[in-house]
């Protein structure tokens, strides 16, 4: 919420029906981060049904072809940095001001879990020093980001590390669960646990982690790797998702249990992936 224009933000889930007006009558839409309708869940309806001309910029896999214009790079670190790419080469990089600086540089930053996956790329540093040069303070930033954690996300992600993570060294893996008597219990806010998956990860025989979180009718799926190991082939082929080689999610309908014992299942069959 610090970031500028925030506040004009628009949430379907809390305005459904004025967003509803909004996909209606606007003559231009953006599709940000996204290959395919379905990954907005409730807005690919009218998001589809819009007369609108549709612009999709983004980096995952296999775009479906719903938008008129197609921007798609699998091999960009960012969608952000893809935005600015995008601006240079269409000739409207003077307009970039600090503000607008600001945004791109904390999608590039968080969309690579502070540049420490997806983020080998030269040039990305030269995106990064544009942006310095617009007048960003990327420190404070970085501060605003991941130094603004509530004393129960503190206390959740505490538990989820002592009494939740069970990890696997025979096929290098980790897991971790939450359930929603859990998440409620720490008064569970949405983003809470944005960096948990990670965690595991500096363990340094743990190769990739999973994280399963109970929302209302499904389990959220996230998933995390390191190297060559291809989570998003886990979540393309079993959890209804996909994303990239190191990060990657999707959705499982069914129980916590089941979850767990689909995972378990799973495990085996990726062993030929690990180092």
């Amino acid at each position: 919420m610090f970031l500028p224009g925030s506040e004009d933000i628009v949430i379907y889930s809390r305005s459904e029906q004025f967003a509803r007006k909004l996909f209606a009558t606007t003559e231009l839409i953006f599709c940000l981060d996204y290959n395919e309708p379905k990954r907005i869940d409730l807005m690919a309806e009218p998001m589809v049904a819009s007369p609108a001309k549709k612009v999709l910029i983004d980096h995952h896999l296999n775009p479906s072809g719903f938008a008129d214009v197609i921007i798609s790079h699998p091999e960009e670190p960012s969608t952000s940095s893809l935005v600015f790419r995008v601006l240079r080469a269409t000739g409207l990089e003077m307009f970039v001001d600090m503000e607008c600086a600001e945004c791109v540089y904390t999608g590039m930053m968080t969309d690579t879990g502070n540049f420490s996956y997806n983020s080998n790329q030269a040039d990305l540093y030269e995106i990064i020093a544009a942006l310095v040069r617009k007048g960003i303070d990327k420190d404070a930033i970085y501060q605003k980001v991941y130094f603004s954690d509530s004393l129960n996300r503190l206390r959740l992600n505490g538990y989820a590390m002592y009494e939740k993570l069970e990890t696997f060294p025979e096929h290098k893996a980790a897991l971790i669960t939450l359930t929603r008597k859990e998440l409620n219990a720490f008064q569970y806010q949405k983003g809470d646990t944005e960096a948990l998956v990670n965690k595991p990860l500096t363990m340094p025989d743990i190769v990739y982690s999973v994280f399963l979180r109970e929302e209302a009718d499904y389990i959220k799926v996230s998933t995390r790797s390191k190297g060559e190991f291809p989570v998003n082939l886990i979540c393309e082929k079993h959890y209804n998702g996909g994303g990239h080689l190191n990060a990657a999610g999707g959705e499982f309908y069914g129980t916590m249990e089941e979850a767990v014992d689909v995972f378990k299942a799973l495990m085996p069959l990726y062993d030929e992936f690990l180092p």
